[in-house]
């Protein structure tokens, strides 16, 4: 279970993407330690977001045993992400 977990960690490119491009292409733009404490800021983040996750699935797992709470949840996501692209469609970004 733990060399299936460090598979999923090392062997997944998004941790590549996010934390060497991502995080490291937006910490470049602070001077001196800041750099660093953006580092630190995004870890713990991460930390705090798993963690949420982890926790929330827990706490909603007999919610989602049902169909409808996923279609829900399918219509909501798809209400937002309509949303961002309609935003980006009239403001794009600079």
């Amino acid at each position: 279970m733990l060399l299936t977990g460090l598979a999923f960690t090392f062997l997944n490119p998004h941790v590549y993407l996010d934390t060497m491009i991502l995080v490291g292409s937006l910490s470049a733009r602070y001077p001196g330690a800041g750099k660093w404490l953006f580092g630190l800021g995004a870890c713990m983040a991460s930390v705090v977001w798993f963690t949420s996750l982890t926790c929330g699935a827990r706490l909603l797992q007999p919610v989602f045993r049902r169909p409808r709470a996923w279609q829900i949840l399918d219509a909501l996501i798809a209400l937002f992400m309509l949303s961002l692209s309609v935003l980006l469609l009239f403001r794009p970004l600079d």
